[in-house]
């Protein structure tokens, strides 16, 4: 793997390196779409390709579901999670994307 998504800690969570730049789409999205089908909407619509280095977060309509796309140096990859019971706490939905630090990342 290169400096995407290094490794996947014992309990489950995702430990990015800290140059890795992780944006989040504000707005909840169709959870149909795959990987490929994910990239190119965070290409063409966020203007983050996932594929030049950088990880892009989509939620669903339901505040209790996560899509994370990432490129691991050989392939794409697509975290799917969902809370059981509970949901994320989002920030008011607006059109377009914010940019997260690892250590908030680290929370989802």
């Amino acid at each position: 793997m290169d400096a995407s998504i290094s490794a996947l800690r014992s309990s489950g969570r995702l430990t990015p390196p800290a140059s890795l730049m992780i944006y989040v789409a504000t707005q909840p999205v169709d959870f149909r779409k795959g990987a490929e089908g994910r990239a190119l909407l965070a290409k063409e619509t966020l203007g983050h390709a996932p594929m030049k280095g950088v990880a892009v977060v989509f939620r669903a309509k339901r505040a209790d579901r996560v899509k994370i796309i990432v490129w691991d140096g050989s392939g794409l990859v697509m975290y799917w999670k969902r809370l059981d019971g509970s949901g994320f706490k989002w920030p008011p939905i607006v059109a377009g994307v914010m940019r997260i630090k690892c250590r908030s990342f680290d929370l989802i």
